[in-house]
């Protein structure tokens, strides 16, 4: 499975309609939400603004779509079958449109979506997946420094750091180096 590092944008106008894209990481569906709000917000006279996208929860994967207005499947399900094709996760797909008052049909507008989605998808920057697993640690103070360097060794993030009797952090790591994590931090 893939996932994006960085957002990729792209444009290309079909008959007098301008098409948008943007591809970006989203983590959750509330990401998705404020992904797609502030596309909405820079984007406020664009006629339709279709979606797709596919996020692991803990339930499994949850792939949605959006046509946005356009005729039923062709606009959010062409996006989502381009993340579905390429092994996408974690990831959103929004398309804004620009009618320019042509009737693109329906395969027309399938097309324009998949197509807008696509070169999106090319500019952004895409990476491995790696499934993060949460985890909280105590440790005494005068090992937090030494707890951080691990974490960066394992390719993890510290997430949250709480300080009473000892020094409480959150962190995110590879599910897969968990055990070895800790192991190596006893």
């Amino acid at each position: 499975m893939i996932t994006i590092e960085q957002t990729g944008t792209a444009e290309q106008t079909l008959q007098k309609s301008r098409f948008i894209a943007w591809a970006a990481q989203t983590g959750s569906e509330q990401q998705v939400q404020h992904f797609l709000r502030a596309i909405a917000t820079q984007h406020a006279s664009a006629h339709h603004l279709a979606y797709a996208y596919r996020i692991k929860t803990e339930n499994g994967l949850v792939p949605r779509f959006s046509d946005a207005g356009e005729p039923s499947g062709t606009a959010g399900k062409p996006i989502l079958q381009m993340l579905e094709g390429r092994e996408l996760i974690n990831v959103c797909v929004g398309v804004i449109r620009y009618y320019g008052g042509v009737n693109l049909g329906t395969g027309g507008l399938a097309r324009a979506y998949s197509g807008t989605a696509k070169l999106a998808l090319e500019v952004a920057i895409l990476t491995p997946y790696i499934e993060m697993q949460a985890l909280t640690i105590n440790v005494a103070y005068n090992r937090v420094d030494e707890l951080i360097r691990l974490v960066e060794q394992f390719k993890g993030k510290v997430l949250d750091k709480v300080f009473a009797n000892d020094a409480q952090l959150k962190l995110s790591l590879p599910a897969a180096h968990v055990a070895n994590f800790k192991n190596r931090f006893k």
